[in-house]
């Protein structure tokens, strides 16, 4: 190449997005090798998370924000140039390109996109730890909420889920699961202030990762099963151990739907392996426990065959009110 074409050589344009859910630093080996090969590496945020480690790294970064047609220019002779997105991936500065490059009166830059950090599975919800942070801090009704005044909340949150799921929606299912999740972080924040024994998300979830690995033997050790049962017999057997249980009914909630209830206890005599008549007496209650544990025996969740027949039932009594389902 002679020196007119250098000069005439359109260049390269890198816009290097980052993600801020990942620590800043740690980039991919192709954006490294950007970064040290620009002629020039530009961001429009002097106080971008990624400067102290680019610079550290011996890269010289310039704060500026050049329009399309300056940056098009500075290209201008073959040279590269690296753009730092910021935390909004720079929307003017790309349809300013894109524009440039429809109009087809001026000779483009290559043009490339290079992703220096992914999201991780469940980055998201470092996004929600921090929005419920905030509210926490500055919403007058998140600031004065207690676990006790959210407790009904968790309840009815749980019940739409299972309505979702019963419905079979999945945008409402998605909706639903992320209500529920939001009970959880609420509660986890909550906890922080407590001052005799507090507890964050990342104690909590910190918690059940444990327990997870602990009761799947099968999965994490040495144990072996191949059908459901096998797992469940681990769950309980490790879970008996844990908690150090007396009875097979210990740490069932009585406060639970009666159905529930009913089939809960049925569940665990049956896998336990115990034979116990059931009480006998006169009421409709002893009939219904009798149905419930039929119906667990049967593999049959008590509660949600009720509410099918509820619904239909809701459903009959619209249509003699002359309205839809």
């Amino acid at each position: 190449m002679n020196a007119t074409s250098a000069e005439a050589a359109p260049g390269r344009i890198i816009l290097l997005t980052t993600s801020h859910r990942v620590a800043p630093g740690l980039l991919s080996w192709p954006a490294w090798q950007a970064l040290h090969g620009a002629d020039r590496v530009l961001c429009a945020d002097g106080a971008h998370p990624q400067l102290p480690y680019l610079r550290e790294a011996g890269i010289r970064v310039e704060e500026a924000a050049p329009t399309a047609e300056e940056l098009v220019a500075l290209c201008a002779g073959g040279r590269t140039v690296v753009v730092v997105a910021t935390g909004e991936g720079e929307p003017a500065l790309t349809d300013g390109l894109a524009r440039l490059a429809g109009s087809g009166r001026v000779h483009m830059p290559e043009l490339e996109l290079l992703p220096a950090s992914y999201d991780l599975p469940g980055a998201r919800l470092l996004d929600l730890v921090q929005v419920m942070d905030q509210i926490r801090a500055e919403c007058p009704w998140s600031s004065q909420q207690t676990h006790k005044g959210l407790a009904k909340y968790g309840i009815e949150e749980a019940y739409e889920l299972v309505e979702a799921i019963e419905e079979g929606d999945r945008d409402e299912l998605r909706e639903e699961l992320g209500d529920v999740l939001l009970q959880v972080v609420f509660h986890s924040r909550i906890a922080e202030e407590d001052p005799d024994a507090p507890f964050s998300i990342d104690d909590v979830a910190g918690g059940i990762v444990t327990k997870l690995i602990h009761r799947h033997p099968h999965v994490f050790g040495d144990e072996t099963a191949s059908t459901p049962e096998e797992v469940k017999a681990h769950w309980l057997r490790t879970k008996a151990m844990e908690k150090q249980r007396e009875s097979v009914t210990d740490g069932i909630p009585l406060g639970q739907p009666g159905l529930a209830l009913a089939s809960k206890l049925a569940s665990r005599v049956r896998t336990a392996g115990l034979e116990v008549a059931l009480p006998q007496g006169e009421g409709v209650g002893y009939e219904l426990l009798a149905l419930a544990a039929r119906a667990e025996a049967d593999g049959i969740d008590p509660e949600a065959a009720l509410r099918i027949a509820a619904r239909a039932y809701r459903d009959a009594v619209r249509a003699a009110e002359g309205l839809g389902a």
